[in-house]
């Protein structure tokens, strides 16, 4: 006579596994001001742009070493194409401003794609002219053919 099969295991739960393909590591690509650009004092929409998809999550802005930073929002906001940064920032008329994207190679997080490899660590230095400011931020906008869609300024979560 053969011995009963076992009774059956409860359920359990499975952590979910995600593998992602090892992928080179993001570039910037497009940014604006460009290196070594002189562009309007007052309202600046800084943008970023990678060559890849990016997370909403990560990001890596400093003042380069010895250098000055624009007054920045806390927080860039990653556009609809999954590969574009925009931070409001404001910039005194006649300054020369550089910052460091992703400066510390082996910190955690950061500017990074969808398989969370850290972009290159890259500078931008540029300038503002003397003249006239920009006033609102529906006029950087405009500048940056940016639409209402793309204001930014990230919500926070209603609690």
């Amino acid at each position: 006579m053969a011995a009963a099969p076992p009774p059956p295991s409860p359920p359990h739960e499975v952590s979910e596994l995600r593998v992602s393909p090892l992928t080179p590591p993001p570039n910037l690509v497009a940014s604006y001001p460009t290196e070594g650009e002189a562009v309007p004092p007052g309202v600046l929409i800084l943008k970023l742009t990678f060559d890849q998809r990016m997370t909403a999550t990560g990001f890596d802005i400093t003042a380069a070493t010895g250098a000055e930073a624009p007054s920045c929002v806390k927080t860039p906001r990653l556009l609809n194409d999954g590969k574009t940064f925009v931070l409001l920032c404001t910039a005194l008329p006649g300054r020369s401003y550089e910052l460091a994207f992703n400066a510390q190679p082996d910190a955690e997080g950061g500017f990074q794609n969808l398989s969370e490899r850290r972009a290159r660590p890259v500078t931008l230095s540029f300038k503002t002219t003397a003249g006239e400011p920009i006033r609102s931020l529906e006029e950087a906008m405009r500048r940056q053919n940016l639409t209402r869609l793309e204001v930014p300024i990230q919500e926070s979560p209603r609690r």
